[in-house]
C-alpha cells in the first residue's frame, strides 16, 4: 500500500512539474518584456529629447550664423558652441551615449532612415557653420576696419566742408569749390559702398566701386594740394585751406591700409554672407528631419518585436490562466492524497499497537524477547529493535566481564600507586637538599661576580689614567717640539743679527775711511785757503767746519764699532746658549717620547687586564644566573615531585573508588535476563 501511494504521488508531482515550469517561463517572459520595455522607453524619451534639442539649437545656429556674418564676436562663439552641441547629439543618436547607456539608432529598423536623413542634413549645415567660423578673423577684422573707416570719414567730411566754406568766402574759382565739395560726396558714397560690402550679395560691384572712389578721392586730394594738370586741378593758394587739406591728407594716408584690407576682404565676406543664408535654409531642413526622427522614435515601442506591450499582455493573460489551471490541479491532487493518507495512517496505528505489546517484556529487563517483522511501517522498527536487543545482550555480557577485570586491575594499580607516592616523597627530600646546596653555590658565585665587577672598574680607571698620561706626554712632546722650533727660529734670527752687525761694522769702517779722507780733504782745503789769502778766508771757515765734522764722525764710528763688537760677542754667546738649549729640548722630547711609549705599553696592558677581568666578571655573572636558574629549576622539580606524591596518593584513592564503581556496575546489570 505504501509503495502504491508513493507511485501515485510521484505521478501527480511529475504532472504538476511541467505546469510549474511553464508558468515560471511565462512569468519570467512577462517581467523581462515589461522591464526591457521600460528601459527602452526611457532611452526613446532621451533620444526624442535629443531631437527636440537639435530642432531648437539648429534655429539658434542659423540666427547666430547671420549675426556672426555681420561681425558679432559673441555670435561667433555661440555659433561654435551650438555646432558642437548639435554634433554631439547627432553622434549620440547614431552611436549611442555611453554615459547614460542610451544605444544608437542607426541600426534601428523603424528609425534608421529618418536618422540618416537628419545626419546628412546636419553634415551640410555643419559644413556651412564651419565655413563661417573659418572666416572669423577676416569678418571681425573687416567689421572693425569698417567701423574705424566710418568713424574717420565724417571727420574728414567736416574738415572738407571747412575748406569749401573758406573757398566760398574767398571767391575761389568755381571748379575748385566744386572739386572740394565733390570730395564729401565721394566720402559718403564710399561709406555706402562699405555697408554694401559688409552686407554681401553684391560684393564684387561694391568692392570695385569702393576701390575706384578711394583712388579718386586720394588723387583729387593730392591735386588740391600739389596740383594735377591731367585732371585740370590747380593747387589751392589759400594758406588756411591748405593747412586743413594737409591735415585731411595726413588722416587719409592713415586710412590707406584699412581701405586695402576692406577691398581684400570683400570676396571672403561675400562667401560668409552666402554661407549664413545657406545655413538659415539648411536649419529648416534639419528642423524638419529632426521632427521626422522624433515621430519615428515615438512609434518604435509599437513596431518592435521585443519588447512589445501587446505580446507582454498576451503572455500575462496566459500566465494567469496557467496559474488557475495549476491551482485547480493542486487542489484535486491534495484531496486524493488526503484519502490515501487516512487509510495508510489507520493501518500504521494497528501495527504500532501490536509492536508495543511485544515490547512490554523488554521494559522489565527481559532480553530474551524478539519482535515480529512485517511489511507494515513497523516492520523496519521491529527489525531495528531486534538488532538493538541483540547488541544490548552483548553489551551486558561485556560489562559483567569487564567489571571483574577492572576490579582485579584496580587492586594491583592501587598497590603500585602507594609505592610510587612513597618514592616521590623520598625524592622530594633529596631535591630539597640539592636545592639548598645550589643556592649556596649561587651566593658564592654572586660574590665572585661582584668582586670581578669591582676589579674591572679599577682596571678601567687604570686604563683611563694611563690614557690620560699618554695624552699629557703627547701634549708635552708637542710643546717641546714647539719650543725647539721657536728656539731654532730665534737662533736663526740672532745669527742674522750677528751677520747684520758684521755688515754694520763694515759700513762703520767705510764711514771711518770717509771721515779720514774728509779730514785730509779739509786740511788740504785749509791749506789752500791760507795760501789764497783774504779771498780764501770764507772757504777756510768752511774747511774748519768740515774738519770738525769729520772728527766727530770718526769718534761716532769708533763708538759704533765698539757697540757692534759688543753685539757680536753677545750674539755669539746667545747662539751658543740657544744651541745648548735646543740640544737639551731635543733630549727632553726624546725622554718624553720614551715615557709616552712606556705609558702606551701600560695602557695596553691595562686594557688587556680590564678585558680579562671583564670576561671573568661576565662569566661569573653568567654562572650566577645559571646557578639561580638551576636553583629555580630544582624548586620547580621539588614542587612537581610533591605534586606527584600527592597525585599518587590521590590516584591510589581514585583506583579504590574505581574498584567500588566496577562492583556497582556489576550490580546495575544484574537485573537483565539473558538467554540460556
Amino acid at each position: 500500500m505504501s509503495t502504491t501511494s508513493g507511485t501515485l504521488a510521484a505521478k501527480e508531482r511529475s504532472g504538476n512539474w511541467w505546469q510549474i515550469v511553464l508558468l515560471g517561463l511565462l512569468l519570467a517572459f512577462v517581467i523581462f518584456n515589461f522591464g526591457w520595455m521600460y528601459i527602452k522607453n526611457g532611452q526613446d524619451r532621451q533620444a526624442v529629447a535629443y531631437t527636440t534639442e537639435i530642432q531648437v539649437k539648429s534655429q539658434e545656429l542659423a540666427k547666430f550664423a547671420s549675426e556672426a556674418a555681420g561681425g558679432n564676436l559673441d555670435a561667433f562663439n555661440q555659433l561654435d558652441a551650438r555646432r558642437k552641441e548639435i554634433d554631439a547629439r547627432v553622434r549620440y543618436l547614431n552611436d549611442g551615449n555611453p554615459e547614460t547607456g542610451m544605444p544608437g539608432y542607426k541600426d534601428e529598423e523603424g528609425a534608421s532612415a529618418a536618422l540618416l536623413k537628419l545626419t546628412e542634413g546636419w553634415r551640410v549645415l555643419a559644413a556651412k557653420a564651419a565655413g563661417i567660423l573659418s572666416r572669423k578673423e577676416l569678418v571681425l577684422d573687416a567689421t572693425a576696419t569698417a567701423g574705424d573707416f566710418n568713424t574717420r570719414m565724417p571727420v574728414l567730411n567736416s574738415r572738407m566742408n571747412e575748406v569749401v566754406n573758406i573757398l566760398t568766402d574767398r571767391n575761389a574759382p568755381a571748379s575748385q569749390v566744386y572739386i572740394s565739395a565733390r570730395q564729401m560726396l565721394l566720402a559718403d558714397r564710399m561709406m555706402r559702398r562699405l555697408q554694401e560690402i559688409l552686407a554681401g550679395g553684391q560684393s564684387e560691384a561694391a568692392v570695385g566701386g569702393f576701390q575706384r572712389d578711394a583712388r579718386l578721392y586720394g588723387t583729387v586730394l593730392s591735386g588740391l594740394i600739389n596740383g594735377a594738370p591731367e585732371l585740370s586741378i590747380r593747387p589751392l593758394d589759400n594758406a588756411n585751406a591748405r593747412t586743413i587739406l594737409d591735415d585731411v591728407n595726413e588722416q587719409w594716408g592713415m586710412l590707406g591700409n584699412p581701405v586695402q584690407r576692406i577691398i581684400d576682404a570683400g570676396p571672403g565676406i561675400d562667401e560668409v554672407k552666402a554661407a549664413s543664408i545657406d545655413a538659415s535654409n539648411e536649419s529648416g531642413n534639419v528642423l524638419l528631419r529632426a521632427a521626422e526622427l522624433a515621430t519615428a522614435i515615438e512609434r518604435l515601442p509599437n513596431e518592435r518585436m521585443l519588447p512589445n506591450p501587446i505580446i507582454g499582455a498576451v503572455a500575462g493573460v496566459a500566465s494567469l490562466l496557467m496559474l488557475l489551471v495549476l491551482g485547480f490541479s493542486l487542489i484535486r491532487d491534495q484531496q486524493k492524497r488526503y484519502h490515501v493518507t487516512a487509510e495508510l495512517n489507520h493501518r500504521n496505528q494497528e501495527a504500532i499497537l501490536r509492536l508495543l505489546d511485544e515490547m512490554g517484556s523488554l521494559a522489565e529487563g527481559d532480553l530474551t524477547v524478539k519482535a515480529t517483522v512485517t511489511e507494515d511501517i513497523t516492520g523496519a522498527i521491529a527489525d531495528s529493535v531486534n538488532f538493538a536487543v541483540e547488541a544490548l545482550r552483548s553489551l551486558v555480557t561485556t560489562i559483567n566481564e569487564t567489571a571483574v577485570q577492572v576490579a582485579a586491575a584496580a587492586q594491583e594499580t592501587q598497590a603500585t600507586a602507594m609505592h610510587l607516592a612513597e618514592a616521590a616523597e623520598h625524592q622530594a627530600q633529596q631535591i630539597t637538599s640539592a636545592s639548598a646546596a645550589v643556592n649556596e653555590i649561587a651566593v658564592s658565585i654572586d660574590e665572585v661576580s661582584r668582586n670581578s665587577s669591582e676589579s674591572a672598574d679599577v682596571a678601567q680607571r687604570s686604563v683611563a689614567i694611563a690614557t690620560k698620561g699618554v695624552t699629557v706626554v703627547r701634549q708635552t712632546i708637542d710643546g717641546m717640539d714647539s719650543i725647539r722650533d721657536q728656539i731654532q727660529e730665534t737662533s736663526k734670527r740672532i745669527k742674522r743679527l750677528g751677520e747684520s752687525s758684521q755688515e754694520i761694522g763694515s759700513i762703520v769702517e767705510l764711514i771711518n775711511d770717509i771721515a779720514e779722507q774728509t779730514n785730509i780733504l779739509a786740511l788740504n782745503a785749509a791749506i789752500q785757503a791760507a795760501s789764497a789769502g783774504e779771498a780764501g778766508r770764507g772757504f777756510a771757515v768752511v774747511a774748519d767746519e768740515v774738519q770738525r765734522l769729520a772728527e766727530r764722525s770718526a769718534g761716532a764710528t769708533k763708538r759704533i764699532e765698539t757697540l757692534v763688537q759688543t753685539i757680536q760677542s753677545d750674539t755669539n754667546e746667545a747662539v751658543s746658549s740657544m744651541e745648548q738649549t735646543t740640544a737639551e729640548v731635543v733630549s727632553g722630547a726624546r725622554m718624553a717620547e720614551d715615557a709616552g711609549l712606556a705609558l702606551g705599553e701600560i695602557e695596553k696592558v691595562s686594557n688587556d687586564l680590564a678585558e680579562l677581568i671583564q670576561n671573568i666578571s661576565t662569566a661569573a655573572r653568567q654562572q650566577s644566573m645559571a646557578a639561580t636558574n638551576i636553583s629555580a629549576t630544582m624548586n620547580v622539580i621539588q614542587e612537581i615531585t610533591t605534586q606527584t606524591s600527592v597525585g599518587a596518593s590521590q590516584t591510589a584513592e581514585s583506583i579504590g573508588n574505581l574498584a567500588e564503581l566496577a562492583a556497582d556496575l556489576r550490580r546495575s546489570v544484574a537485573d537483565f535476563k539473558l538467554p540460556g
